[in-house]
């Protein structure tokens, strides 16, 4: 989805002028966010890589939890690329390999939400008893399954996306990421709507029944639910959504307003802060190694247990 942009990241000459301290403000919080996310997530990665040998491998939410391993790995490599752009505020890779770096960053969170919602309806069929279990019947329709996924998502649609991606201007090569001008088509503005439509329904949609599955268990189990693995089994599931909320929301929210107000030219870096945001969800993983931990519910129980008493 275009409309990436960083064209105020570079500081004027001579005279400051009143965006110039919000730009470098603007560069320093995208370097922080994008540190941040790419040594989070690459530890999550690697922790969670030590846990994937010991889950069932024929399991539908072990392969998922596996492709989305992969996915995160890959939008970390191009990390590196965009902190050196921020940086020294140059593009030196051409502007191909720009247009791929900027897809891939759309492509995960799109697929991110994906394996998210795949995750999420296995374990609402597994509560409510629709299925014992969610398997594939061998490992080679795990692997067919995922194979197909990527296909679709790095042989048709990067290559579709790189090659439509910025034909609506001249950009140069020594800049990168300054796609804004796609969002001025009546196309890319309908597809547009529709994507943050669609994402608002099923984020509301997906913390509804949450909740609702939530306050079910709350009432079912006897004495406290911080005890029993069922409530958190929930509760992991809400981290799902949590980060839908925080890192994939704020952006389609803001782009909503974005594309109506395009001529403001400080929204472009409001937009970029909130495309980084999105690069967050790589912590994910390691959220969930350490939530899933022994030692992190007993000092959430601790933790209650003193609140209780104050």
């Amino acid at each position: 989805m275009p409309g990436e942009t960083t064209t105020l990241l570079n500081a004027s000459v001579g005279t400051p002028q009143a965006g110039t301290i919000h730009s470098d403000i603007a560069r320093y919080i995208l370097i922080t966010i994008y540190t941040v996310a790419f040594i989070g997530g690459t530890i999550g990665a690697i922790a969670m890589s030590f846990l994937l040998v010991k889950m069932n491998t024929l399991s539908v939410t072990t392969a998922v939890i596996v492709n989305l391993v992969v996915l995160h790995c890959l939008v970390l490599l191009t990390v590196p690329f965009r902190l050196y752009y921020y940086i020294s505020q140059k593009w030196i890779f051409g502007l191909a390999f720009c247009k791929a770096v900027s897809a891939m960053m759309h492509i995960h969170m799109y697929l991110t939400l994906l394996f998210y919602i795949i995750t999420l309806v296995i374990r609402w069929l597994i509560f409510f008893q629709w299925k014992d279990k969610v398997e594939f019947y061998r490992k080679l329709h795990a692997v067919a399954a995922s194979a197909t996924v990527w296909i679709v998502a790095l042989v048709i649609v990067l290559p579709l996306f790189s090659a439509r991606y910025g034909m609506s201007g001249d950009y140069g090569n020594n800049t990168c990421f300054t796609f804004q001008q796609e969002l001025k088509m009546e196309s890319v503005k309908a597809l547009n709507y529709v994507i943050i439509a669609t994402v608002a329904a099923i984020t509301c949609v997906l913390l509804g029944l949450q909740v609702f599955i939530i306050l079910k268990v709350v009432k079912k189990l006897p004495g406290s639910v911080w005890s029993h693995q069922e409530f958190w089994a929930q509760i992991k599931s809400l981290m799902f959504i949590s980060v839908i909320i925080i890192c994939f929301l704020p952006y389609h929210l803001f782009r909503l307003y974005y594309i109506q107000h395009m001529k403001e030219k400080q929204l472009e870096l409001y937009n970029d802060i909130c495309l980084s945001i999105t690069a967050i969800s790589t912590l994910d993983l390691l959220s969930f190694v350490i939530s899933g931990s022994r030692f992190f519910k007993q000092k959430i129980i601790i933790l209650r247990d003193k609140l209780a008493c104050c």
